[in-house]
């Protein structure tokens, strides 16, 4: 599933295309994808200016000139295709090649110096959801997010007040979007074999420590800071799916140290053990036995 530099990498592609943009045609190739698409999604759409495209944890979020918020989840293989329109259908070519049976979405748009855009939603499995929220109301997919993990806000002594009295590993807790909003399996074990904690460390032995040991705390939310920006310079992580808005693939999956490098050596040096996966929560979770120990 696409993790916050994913989306992010998705989100700065699209908006030299969007912003400004006017929305002059939405057509909707099916009734629904993970869920139903919202009441009247083309009415609502169609004639809007798009006044800026955000990012809030793994969702876009486009602002509307009449005050709605079209916000998209990519699931495990949603992806958005954006060039300049084409009218004859047959010969549009976009770079990214995805099956056109798989084109759920699709929006044209005038854009005061791009011209006429074309944006089309891709998304094989149907994972991937759209909802329209009108600005101040009650947001069932963001009103619950803890702070974003590039902010000022997530700090060691968030974590340490999330963390106290948890007896649930320290992963699962960094999982939990209520408590850091956007992060994922991939940059959550990269991380923390950085700073050679054990992913299975009960969340309450790391705010206790935090008492004694504030570095502890204040350099894991630093190196989930580095892992994330790293990673977005990279363009994202490509295992599978993923490309950004103008299909090109992400090259963050060249530095992992140790996610899906199971049976590979430590890449610490002289540590000499081999990467071993282990499962928690239903997750494959990456880890040193030695660094991380």
């Amino acid at each position: 599933m696409p993790e916050l530099p994913e989306v992010e990498t998705v989100r700065s592609g699209l908006e030299p295309f969007l912003t400004g943009a006017t929305i002059n045609e939405v057509k909707l190739n099916r009734p629904d994808l993970r869920f139903p698409f919202p009441d009247n999604m083309v009415k609502r759409l169609e004639g809007q200016t798009i006044q800026h495209v955000g990012r809030r944890a793994k969702y876009l979020v486009v602002e509307l000139s009449s005050r709605e918020n079209l916000l998209a989840h990519l699931g495990m293989s949603g992806s958005f295709k954006v060039g300049q329109y084409v009218p004859d259908a047959e010969a549009r070519v976009h770079k990214q090649k995805l099956s056109p049976k798989h084109d759920h979405v699709t929006m044209r748009l005038t854009h005061p110096t791009q011209g006429e855009v074309e944006l089309i939603y891709n998304d094989p499995r149907r994972f991937g959801y759209m909802d329209l929220i009108a600005d101040g109301a009650p947001n069932k997919h963001l009103d619950h997010l803890g702070p974003e993990p590039l902010s000022n806000q997530f700090s060691a002594e968030h974590l340490a007040m999330r963390f106290a009295g948890k007896r649930s590993p320290v992963k699962t807790g960094l999982l939990d979007q209520r408590i850091v909003a956007g992060l994922g399996n991939i940059y959550v074990c990269e991380a923390l074999f950085e700073m050679g904690i054990d992913p299975f460390k009960p969340m309450a032995a790391l705010a206790d420590a935090h008492k004694k040991e504030p570095a502890l705390l204040d350099g894991l939310t630093q190196a989930i800071k580095r892992t994330l920006l790293v990673a977005i310079e990279a363009g994202g992580s490509t295992l599978k799916d993923f490309k950004n808005a103008q299909g090109d693939l992400g090259y963050f999956q060249h530095q992992f140290k140790v996610y899906g490098r199971e049976g590979e050596v430590c890449a610490n040096e002289g540590c000499g053990s081999l990467i071993e996966r282990r499962v928690l929560s239903g997750r494959s979770t990456f880890v040193c036995p030695t660094c991380q120990s």
